[in-house]
């Protein structure tokens, strides 16, 4: 009997334990914090910048292709571990105060995507696919990865919020899922042998954008039938997006010659038409606004670690503010919904923060809309 009783003991020391971790998540989620909002004049310009959050605990943006502005712009889907461990959390735009939405083990900031209509948002944590509503915070496992697979890098949500798209990945090469948010049925689209990575749901066209490394980027339907190398201008491949209306693919080029400048060049994908936006003072990441009339960029150059603006029509830089960020690649700013406002990360300060200014006397606005 004292053997029975010391099994029973330790295995309600573990349900009590389990029990008492999930009422601590509980408490956690869906608490609301302050604004930790600090403005200050860049020292490179001038213009005011808002610093968001504050540098004591990382804050991160979503991956640059999933989106995380709400279509009215009012607020921000991100990062953070202020409490703990990196969770999602939501900023209102208008007095950056942010509450947490999830208390997930083992969270992917970078899936963090917003979802059909602004009321839920998906998001990888460890091997699961999650959807939650923003009403309730109620969440649901959709699809848990396979034993003997990993996933690969990127994830994204296409933009009715119906499917998810993601890498797997094994010893002898890697494959393309789907999986549909509402019921949770996988497919695979394709598979591969080399290391796939990306993957990006064109808008309003039933394919998948997604690259190899800095090699190439592959373009393929979704249901497997095609899947085609695109041809793109010389040199290595940075960041890449599918314009708002999905027609074109935009990305930035590094040159193999290390005097050329990085560029932005836009290729079409039927047809296989690539040309040149614009150089650059060394973008190392960008954004575009709604219409792809005006683009930002994060500069690599050590002496200037500066967040420009670029206009399409004239190609002609402006210098907005310092972002000093020890990884330049991580500063991924973007534009508001109606161009009006530019947001993006550094760790200037100390850890990853997130940053905003207004650029309306510099951008004009552009509708909202539902792309």
């Amino acid at each position: 009997m004292a053997g029975l009783g010391g099994r029973f003991s330790r295995r309600l020391l573990l349900v009590c334990g389990a029990a008492a971790a999930r009422m601590v998540a509980a408490e956690t989620k869906g608490t609301e914090f302050p604004p930790d909002v600090k403005r200050y004049a860049d020292a490179a310009t001038e213009l005011e910048v808002d610093r968001l959050t504050a540098p004591s605990y990382s804050s991160t943006l979503t991956a640059w292709y999933n989106r995380s502005i709400t279509r009215a712009g009012s607020d921000l889907l991100f990062c953070c571990d202020r409490t703990g461990s990196p969770q999602a959390f939501l900023m209102s735009l208008k007095n950056a105060g942010t509450r947490q939405l999830t208390e997930a083990e083992g969270l992917d900031g970078g899936s963090l995507a917003l979802g059909a209509g602004d009321r839920g948002f998906a998001f990888f944590a460890g091997r699961g696919l999650y959807v939650s509503l923003l009403a309730t915070l109620r969440e649901r496992e959709v699809y848990r990865i396979a034993e003997g697979w990993e996933r690969g890098s990127g994830a994204s949500v296409d933009r009715d919020g119906n499917h998810a798209y993601f890498i797997e990945r094994h010893a002898d090469g890697a494959r393309l899922r789907s999986v549909a948010l509402s019921s949770g049925r996988a497919r695979t689209v394709l598979e591969g042998t080399f290391p796939m990575s990306q993957p990006i749901a064109r808008p309003g066209r039933p394919q998948v954008l997604y690259r190899q490394g800095e090699e190439s980027l592959w373009l393929a339907d979704t249901e497997g039938r095609s899947n085609r190398r695109l041809k793109l201008a010389e040199g290595r491949i940075g960041p890449a997006n599918w314009s708002p209306d999905g027609k074109t693919v935009l990305y930035l080029n590094f040159p193999s010659d290390p005097t050329q400048l990085n560029a932005i060049r836009e290729l079409v994908p039927e047809g296989d038409s690539d040309r040149l936006v614009a150089r650059t003072s060394q973008f190392v990441h960008f954004g575009f606004n709604r219409d792809t009339s005006v683009f930002t960029g994060a500069s690599r150059n050590a002496a200037s670690p500066t967040v420009l603006i670029l206009l399409r029509v004239t190609r002609r830089e402006l210098t907005l503010c310092e972002h000093r960020a020890s990884h330049p690649e991580t500063v991924a700013p973007m534009f508001s919904p109606d161009s009006q406002r530019l947001y993006f990360q550094s760790d200037r300060d100390g850890k990853p923060a997130l940053y905003g200014l207004n650029v309306e006397r510099l951008v004009e606005r552009t509708e909202t809309g539902t792309l």
